[in-house]
């Protein structure tokens, strides 16, 4: 029994990371030695994390309702085989900051680095409201089953991305925006 757990842990670590190693370059930056000071504190996922994980702040700050919902639909879909993993969930604004830094840095100017990174003012990772979930297969299953759990993809060039929106359940999901950048929320 133990050297199962042992083998099954050592299957999920290296099939994570190989889908960690084929990311965009918004998720490199994410999981990035680009940490500066910094920490898990802050809202950096080690490698791996699960949604039922309560000593990670990135996952135990969510908004309670939407880590109760992700997590029914994490149990749901681990009947298909298919796990989640949280690459983002909550953030601080000081971890927020440095990722809208780096992707100014990374994308060349403030307009293309917000279609990706919002400012900690109008971040739903920094209160807790948004949460980024990995592999591929595990957002396509979401994409396919999260309205029934409110759970709603809110930008088309972000897969990943998932927020709460509980009329879902009766009417589906809204459309997506384009980007961040369609998103009244994001012109405070």
């Amino acid at each position: 029994m133990g050297l199962a757990v042992v083998i099954a842990a050592i299957i999920g670590t290296l099939g994570y990371q190989s889908v960690s190693s084929s990311a965009t370059s918004f998720g490199d930056v994410l999981r990035g030695d680009h940490r500066g000071a910094l920490g898990e504190a802050d809202g950096l996922v080690p490698d791996g994390a699960s949604v039922f994980d309560d000593k990670t702040p990135a996952v135990a700050n969510l908004d309670p309702a939407l880590l109760g919902v992700l997590r029914q639909a994490a149990t749901d879909a681990a009947d298909d085989g298919v796990e989640f993993y949280v690459t983002s969930g909550w953030r601080s604004p000081e971890y927020q900051e440095q990722l809208l830094r780096e992707a100014v840095s990374d994308y060349g100017s403030d307009e293309e680095a917000a279609r990706w990174v919002a400012t900690p003012e109008t971040s739903a990772h920094v209160s807790g409201a948004a949460v980024d979930i990995g592999p591929s297969d595990a957002a396509a299953w979401l994409s396919e089953h999260g309205s029934g759990y409110g759970l709603c993809q809110i930008y088309s060039n972000e897969p990943w991305h998932y927020e709460l929106r509980p009329e879902a359940i009766d009417h589906g999901c809204p459309p997506r925006y384009a980007d961040p950048t369609r998103d009244p929320r994001m012109q405070q």
